[in-house]
């Protein structure tokens, strides 16, 4: 590979741009395609824009100066070129997929219309997706006071749609299929404490409740059917339901897909000549839909794609993507401030020791989990001083001193972070 390599990378998103930056600064220009409209934005805080708290103009990524508009539609393998919807033509010597994911929407009664085409998937008024800056703003144009709102999910996206709706002085239900909110991340405990957040916020909160449908009049919607008859009023229907890697393009191209298109320790998939990295990307099994990982994985290609460029055989050796231990985090700002993190497994087996601190005064809640020596897991909610000093000593996987003053001090020395 020579210096005049074209790299092109599909995608706008917090992955994409990275690695264009990246690129750039080591002397690789790349052709970054966007397909949305608009500036490329942090994806993670599209539920402070529904809030109010910011603008989108606040939450813009620091992008390269050109980016190429336009809706990808082919991989041409054979030529090294790909496909746009308006007809054009890029041409590749490395393309990298850094498509994202696509929002779940789930199969309900009443949601899409039998007569239009169900490749556009068009939603009836009042029903929106929560995952571009085209549906924040959808739903921060239809959001009034005393709007009747119902969010479908509990997880972390539903729970940060609930609360910035909230915000916004709507009437929020959040109905939840599972037992407690935040299933995956969070333990019985910590998840009560943000049931009780977004209900001191004025939020209805329903779980192990199922959505069966919704009841469209003209086209818009007007309540949501649940499974034991109960039908809840709606002027807007927010679908929280998870997200799936965006992999149609890889599918088509022929690459190598299970939940995500497979890549190996350099993020190429089964195509030499093309890579894959951020929500789309699986690695060693894990699909992982969190910007840490895809910022990494990012940074490891760009220094791969630049050595390859130099005409170093194999790329830089020390540049491999091994995995990532990956912290979830939700910072809840404004006057009812709420932050919670979440790192590794907080279930505790046979034999763990487990180091719980919960006020619940203050509403803070602090449990980690130790195995063999090594914090394994925790769960913080509230007052998060310590979740830095915490998350370092997970991501080290070193053995704890046996004593367990340092884990104590760890958890109450709120100058960690």
């Amino acid at each position: 590979m020579t210096s005049n390599t074209r790299v092109v990378v599909i995608g706008a998103g917090l992955a994409g741009v990275r690695l264009a930056r990246r690129l750039g600064e080591l002397g690789v220009p790349a052709v970054l395609v966007g397909e949305e409209d608009h500036p490329p934005y942090n994806r993670v805080l599209l539920a402070d824009v529904l809030a109010g708290r910011y603008t989108p103009e606040v939450i813009a990524l620091p992008a390269p100066a050109e980016i190429t508009r336009g809706r990808v539609t082919g991989i041409d393998r054979a030529a090294r070129e790909v496909t746009c919807a308006d007809g054009s033509v890029i041409a590749y010597d490395t393309l990298v997929l850094a498509t994202g994911s696509n929002p779940v929407l789930p199969a309900l009664r009443g949601l899409f219309d039998p007569q239009s085409d169900p490749q556009r998937h068009e939603l009836p008024d009042g029903v929106h997706a929560f995952r571009t800056m085209d549906d924040c703003l959808g739903l921060s144009k239809a959001v009034r006071p005393g709007a009747k709102a119902v969010v479908i999910g509990g997880g972390l996206l539903g729970v940060s749609a609930a609360r910035a709706l909230a915000r916004r002085d709507a009437q929020v239900v959040l109905a939840q299929q599972a037992e407690r909110l935040m299933e995956r991340q969070l333990d019985p405990s910590a998840s009560k404490l943000v049931r009780r957040h977004l209900t001191d916020l004025g939020v209805e909160v329903h779980t192990e409740s199922r959505v069966r449908g919704v009841r469209c009049v003209g086209g818009a919607v007007r309540s949501v059917e649940m499974a034991d008859g109960y039908a809840l009023d709606a002027d807007i229907v927010v679908l929280a339901c998870g997200v799936r890697p965006r992999v149609s393009l890889a599918v088509r191209a022929g690459l190598a897909v299970h939940k995500g298109v497979l890549v190996d320790d350099e993020l190429r998939t089964s195509d030499p000549h093309i890579r894959a990295i951020g929500d789309c990307a699986q690695h060693d099994g894990q699909v992982y839909g969190l910007a840490t990982p895809a910022l990494e994985q990012a940074d490891v290609l760009a220094e791969l794609i630049a050595a390859e460029a130099r005409g170093e055989v194999g790329g830089d050796a020390s540049a491999r993507y091994t995995g990532t231990r990956a912290l979830t985090r939700l910072t809840l700002a404004g006057g009812d401030f709420f932050d919670l993190a979440a790192f590794g497994d907080p279930e505790p087996r046979p034999g763990d020791d487990v180091v719980q601190l919960a006020d619940a005064t203050r509403g803070t809640y602090r449990k980690v989990v130790v195995r063999d020596d090594r914090l394994v897991g925790g769960v913080l909610v509230g007052e998060l001083g310590t979740v830095g000093a915490l998350a370092r000593a997970w991501e080290g996987a070193e053995p704890l001193p046996r004593d367990g003053a340092p884990l104590l001090h760890l958890l109450t020395n709120d100058g960690g972070s």
